[in-house]
């Protein structure tokens, strides 16, 4: 994604989490069929064979080298880049200090929607379900429509984010704003659910905070933007913001509902998280490439005397913007 698709970085990703998302709207009405058909025990053996056949798929068909695919054509090989040029720069070291200190505001960020991200896909079904006593298949139902808005919302906010770059070739456009403006937006959407009680009411309004999904593209090109030639490094380092929200946001979510009862309480945290994960958006910095990162990089010598010179300066720099300089 990081180089043949260098204008269309936040499409590609989209294209991806679409994909994530379409399963999460797939899923609850198909493990509920399966329940009632097959028994619980029987839906966990019936995704498990399913899984086998999708790794099995994947290993017969990906390839590492987009040239070794039959399926490729000579046109599309040529606007690919070298994968032996690819695996040389694999090679060189990277400066891991600077590339986490650029990353703490992304992670940060990305830890903010993964605790919002992780309240859907853990609990909105059991919401549903306690909240509104609806059977386990108006439940599925229900869930399944939220998450399909996060499907819409994947696609469409990959197209723009690239439209506006290509148009403004301004990064903090095209990234940062978007992800402002989706995480304000989720934030608007929320508030409804605290006061209403209407089923359809609620999941519409579901469903728009859901399209906060609409900045998963944006975000996830930024680590492709910040370290081009180490976007998977970047990109994991961003991800240990959600994965640790994954961690511990169900089980704030269950302590605080086992203690009031009220299933509507979980939102007022990820109100709160969104409305910070928009203001650390602005110390986020997807028009400065790290040094020495860049997919046009200088000679090996050149770039280890480049990140000698800027590795302890960007790492208290970082810090320092981090505190006094959002713009």
């Amino acid at each position: 994604m990081t180089r043949p698709q260098k204008k269309k970085r936040a499409f590609a990703q989209e294209l991806t989490d679409a994909s994530a998302r379409l399963g999460n709207a797939l899923t609850p009405p198909l493990v509920a069929w399966l329940i009632v058909a097959v028994t619980w025990r029987g839906s966990f053996i019936f995704l498990g064979i399913i899984s086998v056949a999708l790794v099995i798929a994947w290993a017969l068909y990906f390839r590492d080298d987009p040239g070794d695919h039959p399926d490729i054509t000579p046109l599309e090989l040529e606007r690919l880049p070298s994968h032996a040029a690819r695996k040389k720069g694999e090679k060189e070291t990277m400066a891991w200090l600077m590339l986490a200190c650029r990353m703490v505001p992304v992670s940060a960020v990305y830890f903010c929607y993964g605790w919002t991200v992780w309240l859907y896909l853990a609990w909105i079904p059991s919401f549903f379900l306690h909240s509104y006593r609806l059977n386990l298949k108006s439940s599925a139902l229900f869930s399944a429509g939220v998450f399909l808005a996060g499907v819409l919302g994947n696609t469409l906010g990959g197209v723009v984010s690239d439209r506006i770059f290509d148009r403004t070739s301004d990064r903090k456009k095209a990234r940062r704003n978007l992800v402002v403006a989706g995480f304000v937006c989720s934030v608007a959407s929320m508030l409804p659910i605290l006061l209403l009680h209407n089923l359809t009411r609620v999941a519409i309004f579901l469903s728009l905070a859901f399209f906060s999904e609409f900045t998963i593209g944006s975000i996830w090109a930024i680590p492709m933007d910040i370290a081009p030639r180490f976007s998977g490094s970047a990109s994991g380092l961003m991800n240990t913001g959600s994965a640790l929200a994954a961690i511990v946001s169900p089980l704030v979510f269950g302590y605080v509902i086992d203690k009031t009862g009220d299933w509507t309480l979980p939102f007022l945290g990820s109100i709160g998280l969104l409305l910070i994960g928009a203001m650390l958006a602005f110390w986020m910095k997807p028009d400065e490439e790290l040094p020495g990162a860049g997919i046009d990089r200088p000679t090996r010598s050149e770039s280890g005397k480049a990140l000698k010179q800027s590795h302890m300066g960007t790492c208290l720099s970082s810090f320092i913007l981090l505190l006094f300089d959002p713009i």
